[in-house]
């Protein structure tokens, strides 16, 4: 029985190699595979459709959210796209409002042209999270935390509040599988941006939808072999790779945030600090119910305005300047230019994301190194308070 999750992590999906005895599973790296017989096949036939690498990832994928199917896809994107795909013509979508910019923008720019209307609320509070449905509501979706404020929305009891016929689908990347598993809390749905935690290494991009509901992952396998946005033997690797240490790398990343977070929150010449593990957090307690731990991402608005916001951002030693998270090393970014710059300035104010907003992907480095590096910038940079 694999109970445990790092038990789960090291070998669901990951058995020997049956006709070499290889312990770990080998790179399938081809595109088409010699059939037996005219119409029949060993279980693979062409590499868009399946690949034994990318099997083995999905069930690796599918039993850390305790889920039963799984479909990998090319990038976050591919994957949220491919969720999107149980909507049609006619179809209503509500989203949480600080979403991922790639999501928003996909939501609004291309969702639409295909006459799917979309309408974007407050999900941290349950009620609201419902209030927008209609008789054409078709999915829910639900970022949480969300990108880049960390705020936190109650699954459970927004599923129990669910009307007949919608579904719930949670982006669970700032999580990862470790703190939260939305399936067990009542979702019909969950993504991730594998890129991020499950990989852990910044060096491969991916993504992945899972659920329990058999029809909806046909729905969703349909959609992967039609357009055919997976990914290669190789990433497919990568990622497996990555997964197995996913739960040693989430403490590494949780103990670092909090000490940061603790850090910019003493700070004078910090205004505010987005984190959920911080008590004055609006979602503090729910987070601490509904996640076994507070992630990785802080966010922070230093005194001093954008200006100042991008000095500190361009004055760090360690955390480099990048947009994407969750790998090991710490990154650090401006949500308003970079991960959201596609909202109008109009969007990301309704939505806190301002000018002066910096995002922390906080890595596994030593945790004194990461406040050494940070009070260097923010210390480099406090003259542009009195100029």
């Amino acid at each position: 029985m694999l109970n445990g999750f790092a038990t789960r992590a090291i070998w669901s999906g990951q058995e020997a190699c049956p006709a070499t005895g290889a312990t770990i599973v080998p790179v399938y790296q081809t595109a088409t595979f010699t059939l037996p017989k005219v119409g029949v096949t060993n279980g693979f036939d062409y590499s868009r459709t399946n690949n034994p690498t990318r099997l083995a990832m999905e069930r690796q994928l599918a039993a850390l959210e305790e889920g039963e199917y799984a479909s990998a896809f090319a990038s976050g994107m591919a994957a949220v796209a491919g969720a999107a795909s149980l909507l049609s013509t006619g179809d209503h979508l509500i989203a949480t409002r600080d979403i991922y910019g790639g999501t928003h923008r996909l939501f609004t720019q291309v969702l639409g042209r295909y006459g799917i209307e979309v309408t974007f609320v407050d999900t941290t509070v349950p009620e609201a999270a419902w209030a927008a449905a209609k008789s054409n509501t078709r999915l829910l979706w639900l970022e949480t935390p969300s990108n880049p404020t960390l705020k936190v929305s109650d699954i459970a009891e927004i599923a129990r509040l669910r009307p007949p016929g919608a579904l719930i689908a949670v982006d669970n990347t700032f999580a990862s599988p470790f703190l939260q598993r939305p399936l067990a809390l009542g979702a019909d749905l969950v993504v991730h941006s594998t890129t991020k935690y499950i990989g852990g290494h910044s060096d491969v991009i991916g993504g992945a939808v899972i659920s329990r509901d058999r029809g909806v992952a046909e729905r969703i396998a349909f959609h992967q072999n039609c357009v055919g946005a997976v990914p290669g033997p190789w990433d497919a690797y990568l990622t497996m790779r990555g997964a197995k240490t996913l739960s040693l790398r989430m403490r590494a990343h949780i103990r670092n945030a909090q000490a940061v977070a603790e850090f910019l929150s003493r700070r004078g010449d910090v205004l505010a600090v987005h984190y959920p593990g911080l008590p004055g957090h609006p979602q503090h307690e729910l987070a601490k119910r509904q996640m076994s731990g507070f992630g990785g991402v802080v966010a922070f608005r230093p005194a001093g305005g954008s200006e100042r916001a991008r000095a500190i951002a361009t004055s760090t030693e360690i955390f480099g300047l990048a947009v994407s998270l969750g790998g090991v090393e710490s990154l650090i970014c401006s949500p308003a230019v970079m991960t959201h710059g596609s909202l109008t300035p109009e969007q990301r104010a309704s939505l806190d994301i301002t000018d002066d907003l910096l995002r922390l992907s906080v890595g596994i480095e030593e945790t004194d190194d990461l406040i050494a590096d940070l009070t260097r910038a923010l210390d480099a940079t406090e003259f542009m308070l009195s100029s």
